[in-house]
Parts: C-alpha cells; sequence; structure tokens
C-alpha cells in the first residue's frame, strides 16, 4: 500500500480493481493519532471524498470535516475518528446506486420512467462492485496501515444525497462491519418506494447501532420530507430510540450543497462519535 504525503493527509493510488472506475484514496488522520502513539481510534468512511476536506470542486471550498473534528476535539464534544475519504467519479450515479431497492415495488418508477430510460446489467452491478472493494480491499488495507478500532461499532459511514442513501444502504448490507451511518440530505426520490419496502426487510436491530438524517427545504432537499417521515416511522417500529440510536433532523432554508453540509456536519459528527450521551 504505497502512499504519498501531503500534510496530514496520505493519499494512495495503488488500490483501484477492475471493474471500478480508478480513483484514489485519502486517509486524514486527527492530531491526536500524532499526539498519542499507543492510542487506537475509529474510522469514518466518507463518499464524494473529494469534497470533504478543502476542496477546490465546491464554491464553498467543500467540507471541511478536518477542522470541524478538530474544532468538537477542542470541546471535549467528540473522540476523534480517522476519516477515510473515496472521491467519487464518472459513474457516481450508478456506483451510488443501490442495487437491491431497484427490485423491490416501485424500486425502478423513477427511473424507468426518465428519459434515459431503465438502467443497464452492467450499470445496477457498479454499487455492489463499489461496495465489496471498501469491505474487502479499502478497510483491511486502512486497519492494517493505521492504529484502527476495526470492530463495527467504531467502523462509521457519511454521505451527502445518493452518497447517504449508500451508506444507509452499506449499512444495511454490511451489518457485522458498520455500526453507524450519516446520511445528509438522502436521496430519497431515485428508489422512493423500493428502498422503504428493503428497509423494512433488511434494516438490522439497532444494538448500539447508530442512524443519523437530516435535510433541508430548498432545491432537491424540497423532496425530502415525506420519505424521511417514511423512514422515521420505519425506524420507531422496528425499536429504534430517536435520539439515542437514530437522529432526524430537518433544515428549513437550507439547500441542496457542499456548503450547507459544511455548516451542520458537527452535528452527526458529534452524534456518531460524542464522549457524552446525544
Amino acid at each position: 500500500m504505497e502512499g504519498m504525503k501531503r500534510e496530514d493527509i496520505d493519499t494512495y493510488r495503488d488500490l483501484n480493481v477492475p471493474g471500478l472506475a480508478r480513483r484514489r484514496v485519502d486517509v486524514w488522520l486527527p492530531k491526536a493519532y500524532r499526539d498519542q502513539p499507543e492510542r487506537r481510534f475509529p474510522v469514518l468512511y466518507m463518499h464524494d471524498g473529494q469534497m470533504v476536506f478543502d476542496s477546490t470542486h465546491a464554491i464553498s471550498g467543500g467540507w471541511k470535516v478536518n477542522r470541524a473534528i478538530e474544532n468538537l476535539v477542542a470541546q471535549h464534544k467528540i473522540d476523534p475518528p480517522i476519516v477515510v475519504a473515496i472521491p467519487s467519479t464518472i459513474d457516481r450515479n450508478f456506483e451510488y446506486l443501490p442495487k437491491k431497492p431497484l427490485t423491490y415495488p416501485g424500486g425502478m418508477a423513477i427511473i424507468s420512467a426518465s428519459r434515459e430510460g431503465s438502467i443497464s446489467l452492467e450499470k445496477r452491478e457498479l454499487s455492489t462492485n463499489l461496495i465489496e472493494w471498501m469491505v474487502e480491499k479499502v478497510k483491511p488495507e486502512v486497519d492494517e496501515r493505521y492504529r484502527t478500532l476495526t470492530d463495527r461499532d467504531n467502523t462509521a459511514l457519511m454521505g451527502s444525497s445518493l452518497g447517504g442513501l449508500l451508506s444507509l444502504y452499506m449499512l444495511c448490507e454490511y451489518p457485522q462491519i458498520y455500526g453507524k451511518a450519516a446520511c445528509l440530505s438522502t436521496h430519497w426520490s431515485v428508489v422512493g418506494d423500493g428502498m422503504i419496502a428493503y428497509l423494512d426487510e433488511n434494516l438490522p436491530e439497532p444494538k448500539n447501532r447508530k442512524l443519523y438524517f437530516d435535510y433541508g427545504s430548498e432545491g432537491l432537499d424540497s423532496e425530502y420530507a415525506p420519505w424521511q417521515a417514511k423512514v422515521d416511522a420505519l425506524l420507531r417500529t422496528k425499536g429504534w430510540q430517536e435520539g439515542k440510536d437514530f437522529a432526524s433532523w430537518s433544515f428549513p432554508g437550507e439547500g441542496h450543497s457542499a456548503e450547507a453540509w459544511a455548516g451542520r456536519v458537527h452535528i452527526p459528527l458529534t452524534f456518531m462519535f460524542g464522549t457524552t450521551d446525544y
């Protein structure tokens, strides 16, 4: 696993596999990692990794999640995670589209009605390929290279829009690997009722897991409230306790942008990695 050091981020370009578009993997280490050489750390895997630190790809400059983490640590509010940022590619819309919910009633309704028509079988497999790569290749390499806490209670996911949808899907598909997921402005509408039906059958029991959801009211986020209400209701019927096992926030006036997510990323970070009860 050959890396190239850039300030406090290690960049790897040797983890690519056939069947997926090439991309780098960035690993950010909190200050405590260097200051406490005997300590092990939880890990946060983030989708759209090119946007989560200081980014030239977004007008707002990206999520600045590294700054948010260090600010929360300075306030003694969280235990800092290592952040593994996985950039998206030209295939993002397919790599982040959960495969199994498409097979449930209503799962293909919106896609089939679009001008692009249905999705080829090859494209449908891309999310499976991406998830397996993260589970079978990326996580083992990160755990070998760094002082990580490898159990599912200390392994988290975060993403926005389709990245939020994929984070939830990954926790359901690999509940033994991932114990926490933060889904910002989750793009429910792309699979609609198919995702609700999938969750009804595949949502794991709480058992010390954590799920965070939020959405705004402008732009694409204006579509999300009815879907989020369905998911929240389902979680409650499955025994998930709001405020303990899951959190669901709305942010009126906020839209679908990296600037909006950067402004509130401290909330899911605190929920997942907080040093005290939420």
